[in-house]
Order: structure tokens, then sequence, then C-alpha cells
């Protein structure tokens, strides 16, 4: 596994044209059945990958943080909202609360997460195969073949499936 994510980013980079033209087709004509394609490709690959083996997000980038997140977030921790934002977040460039440094605080040597139960939106939903309007996230979605080796996985399978 390691293998693979050590080579991913390299991956990525060797079929991200190939991948922005297919997004940008994907775009124009998303097929009927988009959702239900990419819902059935991300339970596939999810049934045969372990993100425990991986946690390559984890390590390697942040998630956004909703004032939603930081509320559940803070009472776990059973601090207050502002303590919780001083000690863990900062606010980027795009002005949202991020973590202030990766690998990911939360994140221990077994790839375990010690807030799994009430982490982030951004966490739960990551890496985004399986949302609805998937054609809509393309953007995203070639960042994360370069972190993801399910959704680099996904992406190649999609190509596949989906003539354009």
């Amino acid at each position: 596994m390691q293998n693979q994510i050590n080579n991913l980013p390299k991956l990525a980079k060797d079929k991200h044209k190939e991948n922005k033209t297919f997004f940008a087709k994907l775009r124009k004509k998303p097929p009927k059945q988009l959702d239900y394609i990419m819902q059935e490709l991300h339970n596939e690959e999810f049934g045969c990958t372990d993100c425990l083996q991986c946690a390559n997000c984890c390590k390697t980038t942040g998630p956004l943080f909703t004032d939603k997140d930081i509320q559940r977030i803070a009472k776990f921790f059973k601090m207050k909202e502002q303590q919780f934002i001083d000690q863990y977040l900062r606010i980027d460039e795009d002005n949202d609360y991020v973590l202030q440094s990766v690998p990911c605080t939360f994140l221990d040597s077994e790839n375990y997460c010690s807030i799994y139960e009430v982490r982030p939106k951004a966490c739960r939903e990551f890496p985004h195969t399986d949302r609805k309007k998937f054609q809509q996230i393309s953007n995203l979605t070639l960042k994360n073949v370069a972190i993801c080796p399910a959704a680099y996985n996904i992406v190649e399978e999609m190509k596949k499936q989906i003539k354009l």
C-alpha cells in the first residue's frame, strides 16, 4: 500500500491532462445515470479499500471545519468553541477554518481518528466520489486522485465505463 501511495502523485500528474479533458466533457454532458454509476463505483472500491491501511488524506491534507463541525467537536472535548479554534485551527486564504498543521492532530500512530464519531463533514465525505451531481466537483476530484488511491481507482474505472 505504501508503494502505491508514494507513486500516486506521479500517477495523478501523468493522468492529469486526460482526466481534465474527461471531466470537461462530463460537465458538458453528464450521463443520466451518473449519480448511480458513481455510487456503484464508490461502493465497489470501498468494499476492497481499507482506509486504515492508508490514511494519506489525514497525513497530507487538512479538512475544512464548518461552524457545525466546530460546535460538535468542541462539545466532544468539553471545550468552548473558541478554545477549540485557538488550540487546533487557523483561518486559511479562503477565510475557512482549517487545521493549524498536518498531519492531522487527531490521527494516531495506527491511522485511527481520535474524533471519528464527531469528525468534520469534509472527512466524513472524503473523497467525495459518491456525491450527487459528481460532475460539479471535478476540480476537487482532480486534486483528490493525487491523495487518495481509492479516488484514483474510481476515476480510472469511471473513464472505462463512461464513454464521452
